[in-house]
């Protein structure tokens, strides 16, 4: 075994998503920089892709990285999975993710691989593991439009409303408090939160914005919002990503003992 397999960075694996660009729809798989720099920097660990990966090559690729980062996309999670027509048509879907990220989810669970969902990851999480969202969220009666409001960039991501966390949860632990605001950019949302999943902070509507997954190996955790967004500059939001890397990085080691083991043990005759 080469001595550079022991020397790169923990890597977390990112899915893309695929969407057609330009005046020609050119087909393109893409993702948002701010996600893999979270990753970076935040998490101090190399984001990598595996373009094109289908379901069938999940256990292959997830031996080769250390984490799973589910992000968010301007696209929704097709409601046949979760027995549902679509409701608008005119809001945008990617089947080709959909095909590989639940699969994604189920693996990473069953393995033990750190995996960290956020807002289309999120609810990804939740339906793999057999739940179901509401396609709409501003027109279920009880709950707010939480939908990114007009004006620039740094608008929309703004702290738009709060969320209490579960007493003694981690995320209280994060936040440092009870509650933290937190930006709000989706249409979607929970509708019946999994078996196996922990509902770990509410929106004041009682939208879930936070969950675990219950009795996991390792780090499984999903939140509703984008703590992606500049999270050097949120303590709460660092405070995600530092654990995350720190969950990434455990793997790592681990992965890394069992292939110096390999590399030293005797040859078999």
């Amino acid at each position: 075994m080469n001595k550079d397999t022991f020397s790169h960075p923990p890597m977390v694996w990112l899915p893309a998503d695929h969407r057609l660009l330009g005046d020609h729809s050119m087909p393109y798989l893409v993702l948002g920089d701010k996600y893999a720099r979270a990753v970076k920097v935040g998490a101090h660990s190399q984001p990598v892709m595996f373009p094109l990966a289908d379901a069938a090559q999940v256990p292959q690729l997830l031996d080769l990285v250390d984490g799973v980062m589910l992000t968010g996309s301007p696209s929704n999670v097709h409601p046949s999975h979760f027995n549902e027509e679509v409701h608008d048509p005119s809001l945008p879907l990617d089947p080709e993710r959909d095909s590989l990220t639940l699969a994604l989810v189920k693996a990473c669970v069953a393995e033990g691989v750190p995996l960290l969902g956020i807002c289309r990851g999120f609810q990804e999480i939740n339906v793999a593991m057999g739940g179901s969202l509401h396609q709409t969220v501003h027109a279920v009666d009880g709950l707010m439009d939480h939908r990114e409001p007009e004006g620039t960039i740094d608008q929309q991501y703004a702290p738009s409303h709060p969320v209490r966390f579960e007493p003694g949860s981690v995320f209280e632990q994060w936040a440092q408090g009870p509650e933290a605001r937190v930006n709000s950019l989706h249409g979607q949302g929970i509708g019946r939160l999994a078996p196996g999943l922990r509902a770990l902070a509410h929106a004041p509507d009682g939208l879930v914005e936070a969950f675990e997954v219950v009795g996991a190996k390792a780090f499984a955790y999903a939140v509703q919002w984008h703590p992606e967004w500049r999270c050097w500059e949120n303590p709460f939001y660092s405070a995600i990503f530092r654990a995350f890397g720190d969950a990434v990085r455990t793997r790592r080691q681990a992965r890394l003992q069992e292939g110096r083991a390999f590399a030293s043990s005797p040859e078999k005759p």
